[in-house]
């Protein structure tokens, strides 16, 4: 079989993860919506002196969750609002409204997306993609305070 010409790979570096470096990050967030992490993100790594590892965010709330997403069309972010909302509208019949009728459609919105994520670090820096931003999704309609725990795991300058 011929190999494919399509595809292609940088060579394989190695280094032994010789630092965790965890911070907690708190958000003040401004009611339902997105909140862009990504230079406060950058800016862990950068103080931690990453240089080959991952970092991890896991959000310690089930109403809001976290996303890497389009960075450069803010439509982009309205739309997927949208479609949170469609899936998990308000007063649709949800027993649970301890909090308000926006209450379990939060719980079913954080359910759908994510309270983790790990991003690589290469060279000292995020390896996003040209595009993608980190984000904080609020799900509820009221501000709300949200912690996020940061952990880089890898080599350090």
């Amino acid at each position: 079989m011929p190999p494919n010409k399509s595809l292609s790979r940088t060579p394989s570096s190695s280094v032994s993860a010789t630092s965790i470096v965890s911070s907690l990050l708190t958000v003040q967030t401004p009611g339902a919506g997105f909140t862009d992490l990504t230079a406060e993100i950058a800016k862990f790594v950068r103080e931690a002196g990453a240089r080959e590892g991952s970092v991890t965010l896991f959000i310690r709330h089930t109403s809001a969750s976290l996303t890497i997403q389009e960075n450069a069309d803010p439509t982009v972010l309205g739309d997927l609002l949208t479609a949170l909302d469609r899936a998990a509208p308000e007063n649709a019949g949800w027993r649970h409204d301890t909090e308000g009728p926006d209450d379990m459609p939060a719980h079913i919105k954080t359910m759908l997306t994510a309270t983790s994520l790990q991003v690589p670090v290469l060279r000292g820096a995020l390896a996003l993609g040209t595009w993608q931003g980190i984000y904080l999704i609020e799900h509820r309609a009221r501000p709300h305070r949200r912690e996020i725990v940061l952990q880089f795991i890898g080599s350090s300058a």
